[in-house]
């Protein structure tokens, strides 16, 4: 997803993009969705948050 993606899905969090990096916004959101923030963390193949919206996309 590009950015411009990302922060519209923040700003229906509540969450202001500001000068984020999209890594950071995209835990930002995580966060808001009550999972852990840690897309991007190297930690994808562990990973047992099966509801996370990034889940796909995650390295």
């Amino acid at each position: 997803m590009k950015l411009d993606g990302v922060k519209k899905i923040a700003e229906q969090h509540g969450i202001k993009p500001g000068k984020l990096r999209k890594a950071d916004l995209i835990r930002a959101i995580q966060q808001a969705e009550g999972n852990q923030p840690c897309y991007d963390t190297g930690q994808a193949l562990n990973c047992a948050q099966g509801a996370c919206s990034w889940r796909d996309d995650c390295e």
